[in-house]
């Protein structure tokens, strides 16, 4: 038996493929991505990899047209692509194998795998989307806005994908849990963290002796907890203190920011990913306060730079660092937890700097993206054997 992958977009799945490949269990990866933007993935024959462009590339390009406007046409788009990808390559397949789809775009394929007598594996990167859907509604209401909610035939069809597949693969214990909350059976559940690009991501500065620098990286929204973030650092007493934040500013929170003292708060906006390196390892601390996120791969991002993190629990953090070790991990919504974590760092540097050392020690014994592809790899080996 050999993996067809589906994946509507590269995510990690084209990790996933190259080490699928070494293994000699690569059947084909398939993507709505265009074949001229894949043209860098190395490692991977290009007869091997399969296209679907015809919804997914328009639906990328919608906003050079206008056309991102209107929330209604996004979401039928997006579900149209989606779909489309999804009952395309199920009337493709043509003998047993594996089906390893992206959650939401493999329901069809994965059945018409199962029908030919093969096996089906639904890849969910964040927390079971019932539980998503839910901590999303109430952080929205937390600062006063409505969310419009995850698009129920989205959730109707990822909750039949769990029901229909023969393993969930998720990256964290906490998106493990939220499963097991939801009523999935621990049988049918497997996690695999992910991995961290170590051949981008290496120590390359040292922080400023005098200025704490705090560091965010990462879209700024609700998801993320930005603003509780925001707040620990107003709260953390230190002479000379900054907070780079990195990353694209939502609506509503570009709303909400004249509520709070930006002073020594930079916003950078979005910056090349080559440039990530020095931000990380010329800060003190990362924070990611986000309420949901099934693996924050910036965690090991900052941790391959040196730099210790503050973590909510609903990022994954477990799976990377040991609390009080590499950085810490907070509970969500705990801006006074985040705040109490800062100064502990900020008054003690040989703290500060043990941390650093063992962050970077931490996630170079974990292994980078090759590690993840190659624990995928193993395990799928083992279940074709049983």
């Amino acid at each position: 038996m050999k993996v067809t992958q589906i994946s509507i977009g590269r995510f990690h799945h084209f990790h996933l493929a190259r080490q699928f490949e070494k293994h000699n269990l690569l059947e084909h990866i398939w993507t709505g991505y265009p074949k001229f933007k894949l043209k860098d993935e190395q490692g991977i024959p290009a007869e091997k990899i399969k296209t679907f462009p015809w919804v997914q590339a328009p639906y990328m390009l919608r906003g050079k047209f206008g056309l991102d406007k209107w929330a209604w046409l996004n979401r039928e788009w997006a579900h149209l692509a989606h779909e489309t990808l999804d009952k395309h390559v199920a009337g493709t397949l043509k003998e047993a194998g594996i089906i390893l789809a992206l959650s939401g775009g493999g329901l069809h394929s994965g059945r018409a795998m199962q029908a030919l007598g093969g096996k089906f594996i639904c890849d969910r990167g964040s927390a079971h989307i019932a539980t998503q859907n839910s901590l999303l509604t109430e952080e929205y209401k937390r600062w006063g806005y409505t969310y419009a909610g995850i698009d129920p035939r989205v959730i109707d069809k990822e909750q039949h994908e769990y029901e229909q597949a023969d393993i969930i693969t998720v990256p964290s214990e906490f998106a493990r849990r939220s499963f097991l909350e939801q009523g999935i059976a621990d049988a049918k559940i497997k996690v695999i963290p992910y991995g961290a690009r170590l051949e981008r991501f290496s120590k390359v500065a040292e922080p400023d002796a005098e200025t704490f620098r705090v560091l965010w990286v990462g879209n700024i929204h609700f998801q993320k907890g930005f603003l509780d973030a925001l707040q620990a650092f107003i709260d953390l007493k230190h002479p000379k203190k900054e907070f780079i934040v990195i990353g694209h500013l939502t609506k509503e929170i570009a709303e909400l920011l004249p509520t709070f003292n930006l002073n020594q708060v930079v916003f950078k906006g979005t910056v090349p990913n080559i440039e990530l390196p020095y931000w990380f390892s010329s800060s003190h601390v990362f924070v990611l306060s986000s309420i949901q996120d099934g693996f924050g791969m910036v965690l090991g991002e900052a941790m391959a730079c040196g730099c210790p993190v503050i973590a909510s629990d609903n990022t994954g953090a477990r799976n990377i660092l040991t609390d009080g070790i590499e950085g810490f991990i907070v509970p969500i919504r705990s801006p006074k937890n985040i705040t109490e974590k800062m100064q502990h760092l900020a008054d003690d540097h040989a703290l500060q700097q043990k941390m650093s050392i063992a962050a970077l020690q931490k996630v170079t014994s974990l292994g980078g993206w090759d590690s993840y592809g190659n624990n995928m790899a193993m395990e799928i080996k083992k279940w074709i054997k049983a």
